[in-house]
């Protein structure tokens, strides 16, 4: 199966540390990075969609940060 996540984090370096710890266990980056700004916290804001194969089949219950 094909399982998907959206890392995001402020943009500090605590997001490029979050992708790389995703990479570093076989994640894939999927797309280019998105920025925006968060109104309610002053603070710019980084994600990053990242996809894996993993076996099995998928089950809502499936904690896809444990893959």
């Amino acid at each position: 199966m094909k399982i998907y996540r959206f890392l995001t984090e402020d943009d500090t370096s605590a997001f490029c540390h979050k992708v790389t710890a995703a990479l570093n266990k076989g994640w894939h980056l999927h797309g280019q990075p998105t920025y925006a700004f968060d109104a309610a916290r002053g603070v710019m804001r980084c994600g990053q969609a990242v996809v894996k194969d993993a076996p099995g089949t998928y089950s809502p219950d499936l904690k896809l940060g444990d893959q």
